[in-house]
């Protein structure tokens, strides 16, 4: 069966103390209603410093979405790892995972924006370093034992609810980030499709002697959003899209592997482009994806444009799919 996927990034480039206040308020009642109708998993990401105030806290998002639900896993991806001080972040993530009973899934990568390590004054050149001591500081303190971190005696509690531990995949598209996931032992979370990527990570798997497994987006993995008139929709809400797909391209190097990744210059030639998709519920359906992300609230949408495409999703799309 297809895996269900509401996404959020509050962006909102006109956002004022009280519409962003309506929006974080609105994201949490949808991911609400997501859990009500059967969605698999609310995912959320971070960055920082953005002038449309993309959304960079997704821990305490993920909070408000974990105490609103009952059984929806939460999807953070991804964190920039070397930004998080080790001993809080597994503090944070246990918290959490206690709270859930186990529903909180995040995703580790290292970012590729240096504007925002120097933000937190963090050496962007360090950031592999940073990364491997934050994993494996992650997986030590999550015992509850006593153990060595940068030349001193500490112990983390309390223990989280999953065991051995909560749900930590290492993200990326570099074979240093391959080699990391696998050395660990770590499930390893590709940024885009690539295929000889997961071949490199299990070669190390079998090297390192460790087990992991791969959670890798699929060839086409489009942002839907659904309504009854896809013409209306792009004509009046396409800019909106395209300002998510110009922000993405304006970090993205040629050397950036990212599922999401754009070249429009136009609403006409995103909409031609086929990563952002307006859809009618029938042709969400046929689509036959295997994976199936709602952007509902893209770029700074409406709320209550982004109320209407959830709940076409929810309402007349998961039933077809859920029978697939």
């Amino acid at each position: 069966m297809p895996m269900s996927v509401v996404r959020f990034n509050l962006v909102d480039p006109a956002g004022t103390p009280e519409s962003l206040g309506a929006r974080y308020q609105a994201a949490v009642e949808m991911a609400k209603y997501a859990d009500e109708h059967g969605v698999d998993t609310v995912q959320t990401e971070e960055h920082h410093g953005v002038a449309n105030n993309w959304l960079p806290s997704p821990f305490t998002f993920a909070g408000a979405v974990l105490g609103a639900t009952r059984r929806i896993v939460v999807t953070v991806s991804a964190i920039i790892g070397p930004l998080h001080d080790p001993l809080r972040l597994a503090e944070d993530i246990a918290v959490l995972d206690l709270v859930s009973g186990g529903r909180l899934l995040t995703v580790a990568g290292i970012g590729y924006r240096p504007e925002e390590y120097a933000q937190f004054d963090v050496e962007w050149k360090r950031r592999g370093k940073l990364q491997d001591e934050l994993l494996e500081t992650l997986l030590r303190a999550w015992t509850g034992e006593e153990f060595t971190f940068r030349g001193r005696r500490v112990r983390v509690t309390p223990r989280p609810f999953t065991q051995p531990h909560p749900m930590l995949l290492v993200g990326g598209s570099s074979q240093a980030a391959a080699r990391r996931a696998a050395r660990l032992g770590l499930p390893f979370f590709p940024s885009a499709h690539l295929p000889e990527l997961e071949a490199y990570y299990k070669e190390k798997l079998v090297e390192y002697g460790t087990e992991g497994w791969t959670m890798m987006p699929a060839r086409t993995t489009p942002l839907l959003h659904l309504s009854t008139d896809p013409d209306r929709t792009w004509a009046e809400h396409g800019e909106h899209f395209l300002h998510e797909a110009r922000t993405y391209a304006s970090w993205q190097s040629g050397d950036i592997k990212s599922a999401v990744k754009s070249a429009a210059s136009s609403v006409e030639e995103l909409r031609a482009e086929g990563v952002y998709r307006v859809l009618t519920p029938e042709e969400c359906v046929a689509q036959g994806l295997d994976n199936y992300v709602l952007h509902p609230l893209s770029g700074g949408m409406p709320l209550e444009e982004g109320w209407r495409s959830l709940r076409l999703f929810a309402e007349q799309v998961l039933p077809a799919i859920s029978t697939h």
